[in-house]
């Protein structure tokens, strides 16, 4: 019997089927409350995972990620509170159509294109895994540098129609990454001897704190009136599915493009597709005035972009045994557990194992429609709860979810102080999305710069010596350039245009 054949017997047996099931109701209740990432959710599977035979261990842990990831979508765009990193991109966005009255179309925007931007990283997966992750290796402190240094360029084009503002945002995100001893050199920076704040600032309890706990001050302060009843009732989320795809299909493609390139990427993961995707998104739309305003142009191509990372990020964990992110890395501790050493071998070995991971990674994908459709269906109902009721059991959440990240009452400080800060900076219009991106990415900047100079002995030129890091570098500085280009091109196509007057 040949190995495919060999595969699909492995995956549809009532144990593996069952599995898969069970872990996709998991995935989607812990990635559906705040604070509880994907990442933990995995974690918290790997326990489990040891009394089970190895394709239905592997199996509930790629379902458990893919729905979790999904499941971030639905509290981010009823509640604007992102139940994990890679949905904070897209929450405002997102946010914004359901006070429109559109919760239906954004919340089937993301269950359409997580789903099909899933089976995308899948099947570049299955096809091109080797040629993939051959380019990822290539990559090295220059490139990581360039990346996320490109990243955090992003920042001001995902920021509002003001860049000043946007980049006092992402200032502010970058000195908050400083703090703690979290850099090469290992010096206690602004922690004012405080030992908590040597362990650095915690994303997760800053994420619920700046998009959860300011959402709850500003509706206590302004007393911001719920969402109508009529609104959040009516609808359906699949009616709009036709249209989406003949509208956005372009984008749909490109943020399954972004996302597989940068998932493959180690270290990378979906959270930096997510903003790289909604960036791109709005710097190339033909009606960019509309983005934060409740446009679904941007949540396409970054939905499209994170659940394609996910897939696409075991392109080098299977490959070299190199973790493509932090859910991969745990998936590698299980593989060599199972037996299953991830690496070439593994390809000649046990091509049947490799097979049946392609499998369920096409099911997981699939059954998330049935699944989140139902998730959706019930989550729908927290519109219809009064406001005043409704505030104070999303504040319980938020203390639950930063106490759980740490296991430690120091979160639940974190997720407060940053409540406050994003407060202040929304009421001074200051967007919150480039200080999330600059906590995020900032360690990843300091590290590889740091790293690099060392490397090149001081020369700002070696950044530019290879050619990868070379092509990342031209494209940042130019997109650091464009608004100046751009006026310059103004500027010298105005005399012709009177002339020709």
């Amino acid at each position: 019997m040949s190995a495919l054949g060999q595969a699909f017997e492995l995956v549809f047996q009532w144990q593996v089927i069952g599995t898969v099931f069970v872990a996709a109701m998991f995935g989607l209740m812990v990635g559906a409350i705040p604070g509880l990432t994907a990442t933990m959710a995995t974690a918290l599977l790997v326990p489990l995972t040891f009394f089970m035979d190895p394709v239905p261990a592997v199996g509930a842990i790629v379902t458990c990620a893919a729905m979790a990831i999904f499941a971030g979508d639905i509290p981010g765009t009823l509640l604007r509170i992102p139940g994990t990193p890679a949905s904070a991109a897209y929450t405002d966005e997102a946010y914004a159509m359901t006070r429109k009255g559109q919760a239906e179309i954004a919340l089937g925007a993301n269950l359409l294109f997580s789903a099909m931007g899933g089976l995308f990283g899948t099947f570049v997966l299955i096809f091109a895994a080797p040629t993939l992750a051959e380019v990822a290796l290539k990559f090295s402190s220059f490139e990581y540098f360039w990346m996320a240094l490109l990243g955090l360029t992003c920042a001001v084009f995902i920021g509002a129609s003001s860049p000043l503002r946007a980049f006092v945002s992402l200032f502010i995100g970058l000195f908050v990454s400083t703090i703690g001893l979290n850099n090469p050199a290992g010096v206690p920076r602004f922690t004012f001897g405080s030992t908590d704040l040597l362990a650095g600032i915690d994303f997760i309890p800053a994420m619920i704190g700046l998009f959860a706990v300011s959402e709850v001050l500003r509706s206590v302060a302004a007393g911001v009136p719920a969402i109508g009843r009529v609104q959040a009732a009516t609808g359906h989320i699949f009616s709009h599915w036709g249209n989406l795809i003949r509208t956005y299909w372009r984008q749909q493609i490109r943020g399954n493009i972004i996302g597989t390139s940068i998932g493959a990427l180690p270290g990378a993961g979906a959270d930096i597709a997510a903003w790289v995707a909604y960036a791109l998104s709005r710097k190339f739309s033909k009606t960019p005035e509309k983005f934060g305003t409740g446009h679904v142009e941007g949540i396409v191509e970054s939905t499209s972009a994170n659940n394609a990372a996910v897939s696409s990020a075991w392109i080098p964990a299977l490959v070299f045994g190199i973790p493509g992110d932090t859910i991969t890395a745990i998936v590698i501790g299980v593989l060599y557990v199972k037996g299953l050493n991830p690496g070439p071998t593994l390809f000649l070995f046990n091509p049947q194992a490799i097979y049946a991971v392609f499998i369920i990674f096409i099911l997981a994908n699939l059954v998330m429609i049935p699944f989140g459709w139902l998730a959706i269906k019930a989550a729908k109902r927290l519109l219809l709860v009064p406001r005043k009721l409704l505030m104070p059991i999303i504040l319980a959440f938020c203390i639950v979810g930063a106490f759980a990240s740490n296991n430690a009452t120091y979160g639940i400080v974190v997720m407060l102080v940053f409540g406050v800060l994003g407060f202040i900076m929304e009421e001074n219009r200051i967007p919150i999305a480039p200080c999330i991106l600059g906590i995020v990415i900032g360690p990843m900047l300091e590290d590889t710069f740091v790293t690099s100079m060392i490397k090149a002995d001081g020369s700002f030129l070696a950044f530019f010596e290879r050619p990868i890091a070379a092509g990342l570098g031209i494209a940042t500085i130019l997109i650091w350039l464009s608004p100046l280009i751009g006026r310059a091109v103004r500027k010298s196509g105005a005399p012709g245009e009177a002339g020709q007057g």
